[in-house]
């Protein structure tokens, strides 16, 4: 990171910018073609391990790119406030955000469906409690997972 004065390195304080913003921005490759879109999103750490989960349609764009190539990039940012300048070019933002790349596997089983949905629902709510998914719902609904391999954190404050 060029900014080392703005790197965030606590694992804790990283986790807190994921589990406040609700949208992850998944960057795909498609025949070297970049393909970027908004998700929703639940997650896990365990065992110093960041897992994101999400959830589509059983067909469509993003999920033709992801049987072809897994590999993918994701974005959180937050807390935009302009910072005005002197001049045009010295205006700034102030911004939290966090920035990764992994490996995104289909959930196959009913069970590892519902686990995802059941996280992803979790942090969309808030609601600590376990939802309930019927069968029709689990078949007509794509659940996968992006195994973050690294991320970092950044974060410039409104007047520094």
């Amino acid at each position: 990171m060029r900014r080392k004065d703005r790197e965030i390195a606590d694992i804790n304080e990283k986790l807190k910018i994921i589990d406040k913003n609700k949208v992850c921005r998944l960057a795909l490759s498609d025949n070297n073609q970049p393909y970027i879109v908004p998700l929703n999103y639940g997650y896990s750490f365990e065992n110093n391990c960041l897992t994101f989960y999400f959830h589509s349609a059983c067909e469509g764009k993003k999920l033709e790119i992801i049987e072809k190539n897994n590999l993918a990039c994701f974005e959180i940012d937050c807390d935009g406030v302009l910072i005005e300048g002197e001049k045009p070019c010295s205006y700034s933002y102030a911004f939290e955000s966090i920035v990764g790349t992994g490996k995104i596997m289909l959930l196959n089983t009913a069970t590892e469906k519902k686990d995802g949905l059941n996280k992803l629902m979790k942090h969309q709510t808030g609601k600590n409690e376990t939802y309930c998914f019927d069968e029709k719902t689990i078949e007509r609904v794509i659940v996968y997972k992006m195994v973050v391999e690294e991320f970092t954190g950044k974060r410039r404050k409104n007047r520094e």
